[in-house]
């Protein structure tokens, strides 16, 4: 078991790593895109990708997942998952290009055509890898993973800046997502250095098939929650309104998707290994837990004190129409923070029935409250999306919790002090600004006040909440686990 301790604290390390890296690298790519192309080009785009981003849910099939959470796995079975992605990728693909007509007359916007198109390739090329990145899950080689993730992205970013510095414009977007997938596929076959046999073992993959159907069902579900309103903006709006909108809300998801990615895939991992040990379970889970509140609500705090100045210094004025959007989205994206935890403890401990059940009511809920603030504008449907989310989260921690080895009273202490020490840290900043007034320049407002929050919430969490072993201890494992 200690062995399994080591191995997730070196892949949390390496994984935290990468997906800094990763933030900083898709940061640099959507300021220099920013500046090339306008808002309504970033619209068009997202008005294919939010149809085609569900259509990948459906081409990975959830076995990768299912694969992770397997007690035990045999090559045949992993060979027959990666013919039966591979069939999917290739069917899906297929589908893609049929709807690039139908988007076309459903957004009335003609250049849809092609880009749906040559978004099709995708499908199958990230088919290729779904089992070669559930091997490297299994043996928890988030080094490798990490390696290969940063590499891929790193093309991807590359090719997309060439393509519109070539003047292709929003074909810069279709190019990154494409060279991404193939380099990601080109780098997991290299690291597992595993090739699919010709052997199969289709009644040996029932079991996985279901569990990866639920997933994907869940994730699909989920999907299309919290991503129909772009579409609905994109068709009733029009690109330039989504264009803002989709902006803001990516770039306030990078950081935090990141954060909880990088915790959040080494958790599961880690919980799926232990589901037969209940308390050492949730041990882990509260480790976790504890690590990513803490450091999501500052993050998500400062970008939303700040965020017309961060506009200001990476995209121009002529994106702070987004800006205000991102303000709006903010406890969107916190709560998500909060919450997605609680999927990886069901999916880890075989209760995915309640993580469906769950993302169908989580749905609903997101799509009514979009749904009423759509006649508003992209500002509108901020706000309703906030203020659903917002009403849900208890909730939503009841019902994931109810009956499992994690109880809600666990998490409150978890939750409070982070919240009272982000709200001190916050009025501190506020007060830093006001007693500045306008006289300074948005950078200095940002690493000013931001500096000024950060002190302040590392005081509270560290010293006044009593933190400091808790952190102290993390970093000894740390260091232990990398020597």
């Amino acid at each position: 078991m200690e062995d399994l301790r080591r191995r997730t604290i070196r892949s949390g390390l390496a994984k935290l790593l990468g997906q800094g890296l990763s933030v900083l690298m898709r940061l640099a790519f959507m300021v220099v895109l920013a500046r090339l192309l306008d808002p309504s080009e970033f619209g068009l785009v997202a008005m294919a990708t939010a149809i085609t981003g569900m259509l990948a849910m459906f081409a990975s099939a959830g076995l990768s997942t299912a694969a992770v959470q397997a007690k035990a796995i045999s090559a045949t079975q992993m060979s027959t998952l990666f013919w039966i992605n591979m069939l999917i990728g290739g069917a899906f693909a297929l589908l893609c290009g049929l709807l690039a007509p139908v988007l076309v007359a459903f957004y009335g916007e003609p250049r849809l055509f092609w880009l749906t198109i040559l978004l099709a390739p995708g499908f199958l090329v990230g088919a290729a890898g779904v089992q070669h990145l559930a091997i490297l899950q299994r043996e928890m080689r988030y080094g490798s993973l990490t390696l290969v993730e940063f590499a891929a992205q790193l093309v991807g970013l590359l090719s997309g800046v060439v393509i519109a510095l070539a003047g292709y414009r929003y074909w810069a977007l279709v190019g990154a997502t494409f060279f991404t997938q193939l380099a990601t596929t080109v780098g997991m076959w290299t690291a597992t250095r595993w090739q699919p046999g010709r052997r199969l073992d289709v009644a040996g993959v029932v079991p996985l098939l279901r569990v990866g159907g639920t997933v994907t069902a869940n994730t699909i579900i989920t999907y299309i929650g919290f991503n129909l309103e772009k579409v609905l903006i994109g068709r009733f709006w029009g690109a330039e309104a989504l264009g803002n909108y989709g902006r803001a809300y990516q770039l306030i998801s990078v950081p935090i998707d990141n954060l909880s990615n990088a915790v959040g895939s080494v958790a599961f991992s880690a919980l799926a290994r232990l589901q037969d040990e209940p308390s050492r379970l949730r041990t882990y889970f509260l480790k976790g837990y504890a690590l990513l509140v803490s450091l999501s609500v500052p993050l998500t705090l400062f970008l939303c004190l700040f965020a017309e100045p961060i506009f200001l210094i990476l995209f121009g004025p002529k994106w702070l129409e987004a800006a205000i959007i991102f303000r709006l989205l903010t406890p969107t994206v916190l709560i998500f923070s909060m919450i997605n935890p609680f999927g990886w403890l069901l999916l880890a401990t075989g209760r995915q029935d309640r993580s469906l059940r769950i993302a169908l009511v989580v749905a609903s809920v997101v799509v009514v409250a979009c749904s009423i603030g759509l006649p508003f504008g992209p500002r509108g449907v901020a706000m309703a999306y906030s203020a659903a989310m917002v009403l849900w989260f208890v909730p939503h921690v009841f019902w994931s919790l109810h009956g499992g080895p994690v109880a809600p009273r666990d998490i409150l202490p978890v939750i409070g002090r982070s919240f009272l020490a982000g709200a001190v840290a916050g009025m501190a900043a506020i007060l830093v600004g006001k007693a500045e007034g306008a006289q300074l320049s948005p950078l200095l407002q940002v690493l000013l006040g931001g500096g000024v929050m950060l002190l302040i919430y590392a005081a509270m969490i560290l010293g006044v909440f009593g933190q400091a072993r808790f952190y102290a201890d993390l970093f000894r494992g740390l260091r232990g686990a990398t020597t």
